[in-house]
């Protein structure tokens, strides 16, 4: 199992193209960079478009940027996977091995 991540690297991303606050928030085409402060620490999560644009900006792929929220989301969809293999039984071949994929 992979190590324990943050929830998000903006803070990190932010510094690596030595942006401020308020730059990324123009960007992002929010009037300051309270909003965003709020993500990164933690505070609040993004909708899908502030997501979406923070990748555009930092050129890294969702997963990366919000590595801890993405690791969450993968165990509880991995769980319910193993729920929903188990409800089912003898399914056909295509549906097993998704699910089979998903719990990992």
């Amino acid at each position: 199992m992979s190590s324990t991540q943050l929830p998000n690297y903006l803070l990190t991303n932010r510094k690596r193209l030595s942006l401020s606050q308020a730059e990324v928030a123009f960007l992002l085409g929010v009037d300051d960079g309270t909003q965003l402060s709020r993500y990164e620490r933690f505070a609040r999560n993004p909708s899908l478009e502030t997501a979406l644009a923070c990748e555009v900006i930092f050129g890294s792929p969702l997963s990366e940027l919000f590595g801890g929220l993405y690791q969450k989301v993968e165990a509880d969809v991995a769980g319910r996977a193993r729920e929903l293999a188990g409800r089912t039984g003898g399914t056909d071949a295509r549906k097993r091995e998704l699910l089979n994929s998903l719990i990992k």
